[in-house]
């Protein structure tokens, strides 16, 4: 990186420094965790020096346990990175949030979860940018595509692939009556330069138009927003926020190709499956969590069993166990019985 032509090839200059970035992260919370253990040594020695029947100061105690925290969080993040053997995990993702049937009821819901999404990758520390996104008539949003960059985001995001049920009284219906509303989220990898997928310009189909809703918080307002249509696979992409309609083209087919790419994969992996008698996981389209807000308040992922009665807390981005305890499951091999269970 300090050769000083490092930067005449701009693709591969920000793909090494992508790398660089990702490893340096790695590395350096390997050191932080190692400074974590020396200073809980120094406690611990501490701590022996005032005797085992000595009552323990107050700030020592609270010292020490406030490292051990840090160093479990340190250990997850570890084990979390052990379970990224895709060949994606490691990269950037583009993620679609789509309302189900419901009209405003379930536009309201999408946009809950881009909100909720926005909360859990900026507690992340993870940068992302909205593609575009299109509001709803009354209230909420149709659709919805962000991209996401930060080490695993993809692995990470790809355990929320699926439907997403929320169980609430309406703020909409003036009998204050119960709903069911239905949203989707579907992730892709985000695919740099050139990729191993052939796409042919006459399979494209590509319409431009003008970005429509007030734009707001979600999308700035353009008048050069692309449209492009894998036609064989009916494959849809859309892109709004860039200044100009060749940008916005350039996204786009960024996002085609990552589609595509994923399709094949996933192809290749029921092939494999089929070819070792496996059972098929459960996957796009399968309610995977349900979110109720009445007559009782509780999160529940049905592919893990996982339950979290806060609410509140996970509509604000706390879903890293969920995400965790899908992994966990997933590398175990207990995810697919437990899927396969339930189906039948």
């Amino acid at each position: 990186m300090h050769d000083p032509d490092f930067w005449n090839d701009q693709a591969h200059a920000q793909a090494v420094s992508s790398s660089y970035s990702r490893l340096k992260s790695r590395l350096d919370g390997y050191q932080e965790l190692l400074t974590q253990f020396e200073d809980l040594e120094v406690l611990l020695e501490l701590a022996q020096e005032e005797g085992d029947d000595a009552q323990l100061p107050s700030e020592l105690v609270s010292d020490m346990e406030g490292l051990k925290a840090g160093i479990g969080r340190t250990l997850a993040r570890f084990e979390e990175q052990r379970m990224f053997s895709g060949d994606f995990d490691a990269g950037d993702a583009i993620v679609s949030i789509h309302a189900g049937a419901g009209g405003t009821e379930s536009q309201d819901w999408a946009e809950m979860l881009l909100r909720m999404y926005l909360r859990w990758t900026q507690s992340r520390g993870f940068e992302t940018e909205i593609n575009e996104a299109t509001e709803g008539e009354e209230a909420g949003l149709k659709s919805a595509t962000f991209t996401v960059h930060g080490e695993n985001a993809y692995g990470l995001l790809s355990a929320e692939r699926g439907v997403h049920r929320l169980v609430r009284i309406s703020p909409f219906d003036s009998a204050a009556r119960r709903h069911t509303s239905f949203a989707s989220l579907d992730v892709t990898p985000l695919v740099e330069g050139d990729v191993s997928v052939e796409i042919d310009e006459k399979e494209l189909r590509v319409e431009t138009y003008r970005s429509s809703g007030a734009g707001g918080q979600h999308v700035n307002k353009t008048d050069s927003a692309v449209r492009i249509t894998h036609v064989p696979t009916k494959t849809v992409v859309q892109c709004q926020n860039e200044r100009s309609q060749m940008q916005n083209r350039e996204t786009a087919m960024r996002m085609l190709r990552g589609r595509l790419l994923q399709l094949e994969y996933e192809r290749r992996q029921q092939e494999m499956a089929k070819e070792k008698g496996e059972h098929m996981q459960i996957g796009w389209g399968s309610q995977i969590r349900s979110y109720v807000l009445a007559p009782y308040t509780l999160v529940k992922d049905h592919r893990t069993g996982m339950e979290k009665g806060n609410v509140e807390a996970v509509l604000n981005g706390s879903i890293d166990d969920f995400i965790h305890e899908y992994l966990v499951q997933r590398a175990s091999g207990r995810l697919g019985k437990r899927e396969v269970r339930e189906a039948q």
